[in-house]
């Protein structure tokens, strides 16, 4: 596992090496809770839960589906953005925003249960990555950047009164900092008040190559001072910014934040956070050279951690015991109930109609692929499949998915079955292309073991088999790539070339991943 060090007492970065990007956490009591950006894709806007801060386990998602249709078929990068997490007046609120919709909030007084159904704070354009803050004498305020794509602007950080249930703006907007010329792409603002400062804590630079600041004032009006509190310096830790911080009874605090690691996404590091004498907090450890602050690859365990706690990551394999995917598992789309049929101990799958991209029926566009994150730089997928198609041009099987994609599936045609291996890829220019190439027939009646060998760098070998055991190779390998500012999936379908009314079904008895 990739939190696995030679010393004892000690935790290795990251502390989870899978696509959660743009975290928040919070404390309530002795539980940690983390949010993430889940972008097209649903059930949306996971929820971690951790009490150590190093091994996190998914409990739920905030909601299923939005009450637009918008979501009802494939949006690429769009969908929720940069969420925000707090703990006050007795409940847990999320705030997020979607780059075309707004921004919205969510609240409970139980992360685990039924989260309120989303409730669009303000309607606009581009207006990201919000944050609250509940400000001692009762009033509220939220904090947000700007998405230039969508509003036109960059750079900025703006403040506006909200009312104290969270559902609506109340003052003029403000403009608290520009960083044009010090902090380009300042975004991800997270906000606090401490010992009777305001802090802003926002990543700038970029995604690939930027670094944390922190602003601060003694009043909501400014002046705003910065300082730059974390970068990669002599690491190969790119990028290191964007995330929350959390302080513990005893004092201690923690950052999580994430790295740009390409094709397996935004992954997640925690570093110490101190506070200095003069009140600016520093994040990492001091590098040596420059004395600027960098991030930890190694560090001694956080003080609650204790011996008992063995490692644990987020769910991966899956036996579908109740016939209904675990939390692990999001469609590209709003989720319908025809996707899925009622079975036990396996996934029923049906065969959707494969939708157009470009002119041509492709995977890219198909809503109800199921699909989770890649969990570490090397793992293994295996799947074994059962067939009942109708008619030909259905398809089951499975799948490495991005702006590039390969899948090994199971095809009916006129008389007969074939594995045949689907490949696709986009073009500088954003046009997609997609080739398929026979592989076998297979005998009808007969189950189909699939499993592809996910390498470092993204090198992945698809193989199939009749008993699990002798496995055929698939050549040539396949290079994953990422999504629209997400990291690379593998997952399971069910697809027709056919519009029909009665489609086949996909029988998945098991989905095992082993790191």
């Amino acid at each position: 596992m990739v939190k696995i060090t030679t010393r004892p007492g000690y935790y290795k970065n990251p502390i989870l090496h899978a696509d959660y990007s743009d975290p928040d956490i919070v404390r309530a009591g002795d539980d940690f809770y983390m949010v993430s950006s889940s972008f097209n894709h649903f059930p949306a806007l996971p929820i971690l839960h951790s009490k150590d801060l190093v091994n996190w386990k998914i409990i739920n998602h905030v909601f299923s589906r939005f009450e637009n249709n918008t979501y009802d078929t494939v949006q690429p990068g769009k969908g929720v953005w940069a969420p925000s997490v707090r703990y006050h007046d007795g409940k847990f609120w999320v705030f997020f925003s979607t780059p075309d919709e707004g921004i919205f909030m969510s609240c409970t007084e139980d992360p685990h249960g039924e989260w309120s159904a989303p409730h669009c704070v303000k309607a606009a354009k581009g207006w990201i990555d919000p944050c609250p803050l509940w400000d001692e004498d009762g009033r509220a305020w939220l904090v947000h950047a700007f998405a230039h794509s969508r509003s036109g602007k960059k750079h900025q950080m703006q403040l506006i009164e909200m009312s104290p249930d969270g559902r609506s703006l109340i003052s003029d907007e403000q403009i608290i900092y520009d960083g044009a010329l010090d902090l380009p792409t300042l975004e991800g603002p997270k906000f606090y008040k401490r010992n009777g400062w305001y802090y802003i804590f926002a990543p700038a630079g970029g995604v690939e190559t930027g670094w944390q600041c922190v602003l601060r004032a003694r009043n909501l009006q400014g002046p705003w001072e910065t300082q730059i509190v974390l970068q990669q310096g002599e690491t190969h830790v790119n990028g290191p910014h964007q995330g929350g911080f959390v302080e513990l009874e005893n004092g201690e605090c923690w950052f999580v934040h994430f790295q740009d690691a390409d094709l397996y996404g935004r992954i997640v590091h925690l570093q110490p956070m101190r506070w200095q004498n003069d009140g600016w907090p520093t994040i990492g450890e001091k590098q040596t050279l420059h004395g600027t602050w960098q991030p930890v690859i190694e560090h001694p365990l956080p003080s609650i951690a204790t011996k008992q706690q063995g490692a644990e990551q987020p769910q991966t394999s899956d036996d579908f015991t109740d016939g209904i995917p675990g939390l692990q598992w999001q469609w590209q789309a709003h989720p319908q109930q025809k996707w899925l049929q009622s079975a036990t101990n396996m996934l029923a799958l049906t065969c959707q109609t494969m939708p157009e991209y470009q002119g041509v029926q492709a995977l890219y566009a198909q809503p109800n692929l199921l699909l989770q994150k890649f969990p570490a730089r090397e793992f293994s997928a295996t799947t074994r499949l059962e067939a009942a198609f109708v008619q030909p041009g259905e398809l089951c099987g499975l799948i490495i998915y991005g702006e590039r994609y390969a899948a090994l599936a199971l095809e009916q045609c006129e008389g007969k079955r074939k594995i045949t291996f689907i490949s696709a890829w986009m073009s500088d220019t954003g046009v997609l292309h997609q080739q398929q190439r026979d592989i076998a027939d297979w005998p009808q009646n007969t189950p189909l073991w699939l499993k592809v060998d996910a390498k470092p760098g993204g090198i992945c070998h698809f193989c199939f088999s009749e008993n699990g055991t002798d496995w055929q190779s698939v050549t040539p390998c396949f290079a994953a790539g990422k999504g629209k500012w997400v990291g690379a999936k593998v997952g399971i379908f069910a697809a027709s070339r056919q519009a029909v009314a009665q489609p086949g079904v996909g029988f998945y008895s098991h989905f095992t991943i082993e790191v």
